[in-house]
Order: structure tokens, then C-alpha cells, then sequence
């Protein structure tokens, strides 16, 4: 049984903390196996309370959590992936944005790495590489101590650069991704483009300069 975190209650970490509780293989299940019957509510959810909407792309996964504050609609949009690192640990590569932030083209969703190996370079400025045999992006991430266990990396979001990551996400079959020397894994991207466009969709940005 898939337990749903209300996205909206949490700070970022908690939000990545959430992501990576739900096994993305156990939601694929989810949402393919047969009904069952309801069972019996005490009452129904009020509209600010709305359950969290969830979604599968092939390899990814979406949740949107809205909260109505009597004066607008928060949403909070998130895309997630599963992988298993070089030296086969687990991780978890994840987007986050809000309807309250500064939106594409000004800012775009924050992308956070976690994964199961202490090994890995830390600190406040650490050199990243994302790519494959078409070409890499060099990136600047910080990390963000341990989430479940794991460590957990954020690239520094500047617009510019979070733009030519993005792109070669959406171009790639396999994001390739190392931290100075390091490998780091070989992520998929199947399904990336779909999930980064049911974002847009979900928190209002336009798509068309990643995934036209």
C-alpha cells in the first residue's frame, strides 16, 4: 500500500524524503493493478485537504499537491526517477517547483540527486558533469546532508545553466552523471519529457523551450 505525503506541509527535504518513500516500481504496480473495492470513509477530504495527484511517465513519476489558502491555489509539482548508482547503490533523481517561485523562463524547477554513496565528493561548491555521448553540461551543486539515509546533492539553479541541463534530459535516453572524477550513475530518462510537460501543465510554466 502507497502512503501519500501532503507535498504542501513540507520544506524541500521533506519533500525529497516523501519522493523517495514511494518505490517508483510499486506505483507503476499501483496504478496498473486491477480495483478494489473502496473501503469505508469517515468523511470525505475538504477541498484544502485534497489528496496529492499522482502520476507515471515510463520511468518517472509525478506528484502535485494543492492547498487552497482562502487566497489562491499553492501547488507544489515534483518529478521523480529511480537508479541505481556505479557501484550499485540506490538513488533518487528528483525535480521540485512551486507555483510561488520564479517560473521558466526566469527560474526553473530546483534538480537534487540523492544517492546511497558516501564516497562521493560533499560540500558547498561541488564540480558535477551531466550528459552523454552527445555532449555534457557542467554544473556547480551543493550538499544537503542526508535524506533517508542517503545524501542528497541540489544543483546551483541558475537559470542558464538549469536550461542546458534540462534540455540534454529531455535529449538523452541515459543521463550520465559524475561529481568531479566520480561516476556517479547512468539515469534513465525515459519518460522525462511527458512528466517535465505535465509540470508545466500542473504549475502554469511554459514547456516549449525544453520539451517542445
Amino acid at each position: 500500500m502507497i502512503r501519500i505525503v501532503r507535498l504542501a506541509d513540507l520544506a524541500v527535504a521533506g519533500v525529497l524524503a516523501a519522493l523517495m518513500a514511494l518505490p517508483l516500481s510499486a506505483i507503476a504496480l499501483a496504478q496498473t493493478a486491477p480495483a478494489q473495492p473502496a473501503r469505508p470513509q469517515a468523511a470525505p477530504a475538504s477541498p484544502a485537504q485534497a489528496a496529492p495527484k499522482l502520476e507515471t511517465f515510463g520511468r518517472w513519476s509525478t506528484l502535485v499537491d494543492e492547498v487552497d489558502t482562502g487566497e489562491d491555489l499553492r501547488k507544489t509539482c515534483a518529478a521523480s526517477t529511480a537508479f541505481v548508482g556505479a557501484g550499485g547503490e540506490s538513488g533518487t533523481l528528483t525535480l521540485i517547483i512551486t507555483n510561488g517561485d520564479a517560473l521558466p523562463p526566469d527560474a526553473y524547477p530546483s534538480i537534487t540527486i540523492s544517492v546511497d554513496n558516501k564516497a562521493l565528493p560533499t560540500g558547498k561548491s561541488v564540480a558535477a558533469a551531466f550528459g552523454d555521448d552527445k555532449g555534457r553540461v557542467a554544473a556547480k551543486l551543493h550538499s544537503d546532508g542526508a535524506v533517508n539515509g542517503r545524501l542528497s546533492w541540489t544543483v546551483d539553479n541558475q537559470a542558464k545553466t538549469s536550461l542546458a541541463l534540462l534540455r540534454v534530459m529531455r535529449r538523452a535516453s541515459a543521463l550520465d552523471v559524475s561529481f568531479g572524477d566520480a561516476p556517479v550513475g547512468s539515469i534513465s530518462m525515459d519518460g522525462f519529457t511527458k512528466a517535465y510537460r505535465s509540470l508545466g501543465v500542473s504549475c502554469g510554466f511554459p514547456t516549449a523551450d525544453v520539451a517542445p
